[in-house]
């Protein structure tokens, strides 16, 4: 059988080792896992209690509709609840957003080095990709805007941008909004939200009173500690999500997923320790490169890109032999550089003394 000819040449996403696979391949007992920007902290422990309570309900679907957690999160959020979209990770409603606007006579335009979902999943749909190269780490936004033409759908903004950790400011952010045409979607992917510090990061839910044409994504997946359960959200113009909402798959997310990210969203306790313990860790970082003579990007995410100036892949094997799972810059852009979560304050200290051995 013969599949879409695109998908050929198209690999499938790539994650980091496994714990387990790790510790089997070299006889470790020790694995630190700093590669998938999960939270180290774990997750609320309201959202145990609650997943507890619903493993009780596992013969039944869920809400399709997500009627409860989109209520409570319309409420926080100050939208209207038809403003919401649901997926099975904010991933799922990149696929959504590329399922329903994308096909072979239309392109999109995205930054590059970003999140790799944007150029898979527009490849799918055979349309014309159009990158931009990052300028000092940043997305270089009037480039972007020069890309655009009568035939794109979509424009790409990851802020933070994984995996620079960048943001584009508040001013920057409205400029280019201003210049988009009206007819060309812009996504803004905040998958990091929670974890900003930076005063003059966007207020991006103001903006959809003005543009029609924005969607925001964000996720229980980062700092809610809730990436198992695969649960994120899209914000856009009523119009538009109802317009969407077709290509979004029945039940998409699970019955534990939403009790999960509902008891998650009481416990704002728990995201400010974990944004407060995440700048720390950075400033570990930031500390460590100083140090050692090394560049790297100020993050405002949970993790950050480190130029070793040597080769990624041979660091990252050393590292793994030692029970320290990181990215390879390699896959990512950055053939010199690790991208590195953010950890406890002991495993960044770990993972610093190592590297300064190895170094």
């Amino acid at each position: 059988m013969e599949v879409k000819s695109q998908l050929l040449d198209l690999k499938p996403y790539q994650p980091g080792k496994p714990i387990d696979e790790v510790k089997k391949e070299y006889g470790l007992d020790h694995i630190v896992k700093l590669a998938s920007n999960e939270n180290p902290y774990g997750y609320s422990p309201k959202a145990k209690e609650a997943i507890e309570r619903e493993l009780s309900q596992l013969a039944l679907y869920p809400d399709g509709y997500s009627a409860e957690l989109r209520e409570k999160l319309s409420a926080i959020l100050g939208v209207d609840k038809n403003q919401l979209i649901f997926g099975n990770g904010s991933d799922e409603i990149v696929q959504i957003i590329c399922r329903s606007l994308l096909d072979h006579q239309s392109n999109t335009v995205m930054a590059t080095p970003t999140f790799p979902q944007y150029r898979h999943n527009a490849v799918i749909e055979n349309a014309e990709i159009r990158e931009v190269p990052l300028k000092g780490g940043e997305h270089d936004l009037d480039a972007m805007l020069g890309a655009i033409d009568e035939y794109t759908k979509v424009v790409w903004v990851c802020s933070p941008n994984n995996p620079t950790g960048n943001y584009v400011d508040q001013s920057r952010l409205e400029a280019f909004l201003e210049k988009v045409p009206s007819s060309v979607l812009v996504v803004l992917d905040e998958a990091y939200y929670e974890y900003v510090t930076a005063e003059d990061f966007p207020d991006s839910l103001t903006f959809l009173h003005t543009y029609e044409n924005v969607m925001i994504l964000r996720t229980f997946s980062k700092a809610y500690g809730l990436a198992a359960l695969r649960i994120g959200y899209g914000i856009g113009c009523k119009s538009l999500v109802q317009k969407i909402e077709p290509a979004r798959e029945p039940f998409n997310t699970s019955r534990i997923a939403q009790a999960a990210a509902l008891a998650a969203l009481d416990d704002q306790e728990f995201i400010e320790s974990c944004r407060t313990r995440n700048k720390a860790g950075l400033q570990q970082y930031y500390a460590f490169c100083e140090e050692m003579k090394l560049s790297c990007y100020p993050s405002e995410g949970n993790f950050i890109l480190i130029d070793f100036s040597r080769d990624a892949n041979t660091l990252f094997q050393q590292l793994l032999e030692r029970g320290y799972i990181v990215r390879s810059g390699a896959a990512l852009g950055f053939p010199t550089s690790l991208r590195i979560t953010v950890g406890s304050e002991e495993q960044n200290r770990e993972i610093i003394d190592l590297l300064k051995t190895l170094l």
